[in-house]
């Protein structure tokens, strides 16, 4: 089967991605483009590398790979592509106003997850209020988290009696 590139939209301009195994790849030029004002967003990244390289010894492309992507002109050429860890890591180094916002959130989520390690109870807490603003009712939520305490007993019980693989859990989970 052909891997297909597709395209995510953010701000309003094109994001080409692939989506390898069960993980998304992310143009990196193209992220360049969105989080810059950048009229070669090519070079920009070219520079970038360098600039990251000299002043802290970090190789960015060590977070990349190779993958050919559909281009505006309809052929496939080799892109430099990140996946989720990889882009949140290269975006890091942008020193753009437009990136600074995204780098916040990213900060405020890594603050809050690690406050979730050390009380579990604000992930529950955090889960609720997701689900309240996609609509759900606290009837359904409710409902939700105890299906999930429940299935996690089950699966605690079945790792007592011996169950190991992976099939072995889908099976009886299904």
């Amino acid at each position: 089967m052909k891997e297909e590139t597709y395209i995510a939209i953010f701000n309003g301009k094109r994001i080409r991605r692939k989506l390898i195994g069960d993980k998304w790849f992310f143009s990196v030029v193209d992220v360049v483009g969105v989080l810059t004002d950048s009229v070669n967003p090519n070079d920009y990244w070219y520079r970038l590398k360098v600039r990251e390289k000299e002043s802290s010894d970090i190789e960015l492309s060590t977070f990349c790979r190779q993958l050919k992507l559909k281009s505006e002109d309809g052929k496939e050429y080799e892109t430099d592509c990140a996946d989720t860890e990889g882009i949140f890591r290269i975006i890091q180094s942008i020193p753009s106003k437009k990136a600074e916002p995204f780098k916040r959130w990213l900060a405020k989520v890594g603050y809050e997850r690690l406050q979730e390690i050390e009380n579990p109870e604000l992930a529950q807490e955090r889960m609720k209020q997701l689900y309240e603003k996609k609509g759900y009712s606290k009837e359904w939520i409710e409902k939700r988290l105890r299906g999930i305490a429940i299935r996690q007993e089950l699966t605690d019980e079945w790792k007592n009696r011996g169950v190991q693989e992976d099939i072995e859990f889908a099976i009886l989970t299904n």
